[in-house]
């Protein structure tokens, strides 16, 4: 059932307390073109553990020197995390999932520990609203889900404009970096899958998601998925549009058998990334082309995710 999926909340909130370090922190330009990645095994398992030089950055095919790495966790000291909630709240979701899901977030605001992380929850049916703004607050968390409420007779569900929301947010209120440490920026998209009604396009919010340095994840509801004879699931509309995949993210489907196996992968994905960067040629500062970047590892049979497939800057 829907009310399963939204148990997500507690566990990926909760998840985010990050030990302190005395750590010296390393110096971050601003010039330096990022890229977030997920390293996976053979069997989908998180990679851990590497170094700068098990990897290797090519743009348009030439390699290039890596200038910046660092996981996302460093001799115990976490790159700061930001997150945004877009839940799908359309007519189809009834009273009863609503109160499971305030009665879930009220149990994580229990055990919300990590001052360094910022999270955010916006809803969307025939249109999105922030429900709460970047925090980390319990009290300000607590008073915006007693808020939450569905659509009763909503015939769009405007996801696409939701992450688009998400996405500024994003931009406008989580600086690039703090305390010289980059951020990790994250929409999480619960919802049936099937967007209707959007203003925005999917080409669009995967734009401005990668010049955001964004990642997106997406929840599909089980009370919304379609399987197929082989019991696995038909790809929907928003996993065809490449928002998730063109950022690094990743596609769930919960069911009340699989909630302890994803809860695990969600959380190793959210603690488990890289982040590489290199310096831009004043070339491509000048002429304003795409290039596109491909990331490797040098040896292993390893997959990789990153959040963008290339950057160009705009020509000034």
């Amino acid at each position: 059932m829907k009310a399963f999926a939204l148990t997500f909340l507690f566990f990926l909130l909760s998840m985010s307390t990050f030990p302190q370090s005395e750590a010296k922190p390393i110096r971050v330009e601003t010039d330096l073109i990022n890229f977030e990645v997920t390293v996976t095994d053979k069997k989908g398992n998180i990679v851990r553990g590497l170094k700068s030089e098990d990897f290797q950055i090519f743009e348009n095919g030439v390699e290039r020197k890596i200038d910046f790495f660092e996981p996302i966790k460093n001799n115990g000291k976490s790159r700061p995390l930001a997150v945004v909630f877009a839940l799908d709240v359309s007519g189809s979701m009834t009273e009863q999932e609503i109160e499971k899901l305030k009665f879930v977030i009220s149990r994580f605001i229990e055990t919300l520990a990590d001052y360094r992380s910022q999270f955010a929850i916006l809803t969307f049916g025939m249109r999105v609203k922030v429900l709460l703004p970047f925090t980390n607050n319990p009290d300000k968390i607590r008073k915006a889900i007693l808020k939450l409420e569905h659509e009763r007779d909503g015939l769009s569900t405007h996801a696409y404009d939701a992450v688009d929301t998400a996405i500024r947010m994003l931009r406008r209120q989580i600086p690039n970096q703090k305390n010289e440490k980059l951020a990790r920026k994250i929409v999480v998209l619960i919802t049936d899958g099937f967007p209707v009604g959007d203003l925005v396009t999917p080409e669009t919010v995967i734009e401005r998601a990668n010049t955001a340095e964004v990642t997106i994840y997406s929840i599909i509801l089980p009370s919304y998925s379609i399987f197929s004879r082989n019991k696995r699931p038909l790809l929907t509309p928003l996993e065809a549009s490449g928002i998730i995949e063109k950022t690094g993210g990743r596609t769930f489907y919960p069911t009340e058998q699989e909630l302890d196996e994803i809860f695990r992968a969600l959380s190793d994905e959210f603690t488990g990334s890289y982040v590489l960067a290199f310096y831009p040629s004043e070339e491509s500062k000048r002429d304003g082309r795409f290039r596109e970047v491909k990331i490797k590892i040098k040896q292993g049979n390893y997959k990789i995710r990153q959040n963008r497939l290339g950057y160009k800057f705009p020509i000034q």
